[in-house]
């Protein structure tokens, strides 16, 4: 005789597999690609990480095509490498110019397309991380949707491409987002920390750092000697003093 456990009991334990899923960080909704960035600040230059994960238990990601906003397009884009993958960007012509920063462009990479050798497809039960430098970032509270296309070596294809809305329950296939916030003060930089190059490939953080720090230090260190060779001098002229007097006695 098979006894059918209660409804409560069943919901129990859903709930403590949902509770340790998630303090383990993991969830059933957790396992979509994701994009995360090192500043939304408007108007700065951002390094914004895709997060793919493998959702497949038979096949390897061994593809991945990412859209980047056409509207709202970025003056300056580049990739970081990944071992085994290779990285192609397509440049297209805007319909009308669009203002960005201090110009207008009338072309910008609006596709990325990464490809992995046989060796280094993603796993079941891994994921990968890719890194595009872009900027600069839209105004104040601009949504940068940028859908992605995840390709399995079994040919299957999954697009990360619907937009989730404010408020309302999350899609099934959201596409990695960033919603861009206020500038930051002049003179802060907005991706790059202290000596890191720019996305022009430019790099003058450090080197001004060096060459305040070298006129700040530099006058302390001349006045340091100019003391101390007065003081040596000092010493002298008050040692011939005091021998003086005992010389004529």
């Amino acid at each position: 005789m098979t006894t059918t456990p209660p409804r409560w009991a069943t919901a129990g334990a859903a709930l403590l597999l949902a509770t340790g899923l998630t303090a383990l960080g993991l969830s059933p909704a957790a396992a979509h690609v994701t994009a995360s960035s090192t500043t939304t600040a408007a108007e700065g230059w951002a390094r914004i990480t895709f997060t793919v994960p493998n959702e497949s238990d038979t096949a390897s990601t061994d593809r991945l095509e990412l859209r980047l906003p056409a509207d709202t397009p970025f003056s300056s884009v580049r990739v970081q490498p990944v071992e085994g993958w290779t990285a192609e960007l397509t440049e297209e012509e805007l319909p009308e110019p669009v203002q960005v920063g201090e110009g207008a462009i009338t072309k910008a990479v609006t596709t990325i397309t990464w490809t992995a050798d046989a060796e280094h497809a993603i796993a079941p039960d891994e994921f990968q991380a890719f890194t595009v430098s872009a900027g600069p970032l839209p105004s104040e509270g601009t949504t940068l949707v940028m859908p992605v296309a995840q390709s399995y070596t079994d040919g299957r294809t999954v697009a990360w491409d619907e937009p989730a809305a404010e408020g309302e329950e999350e899609p099934q296939h959201p596409a990695p987002s960033l919603t861009t916030t206020a500038a930051e003060a002049e003179g802060h930089t907005h991706a790059h920390g202290a000596g890191e190059s720019s996305a022009d490939g430019s790099s003058h953080e450090a080197s001004s750092t060096e060459a305040s720090s070298t006129e700040e230090t530099s006058p302390v260190g001349a006045l340091t000697w100019v003391a101390l060779v007065a003081g040596v001098l000092g010493l002298v002229a008050g040692v011939v003093a005091l021998l003086r007097p005992r010389r004529r006695d």
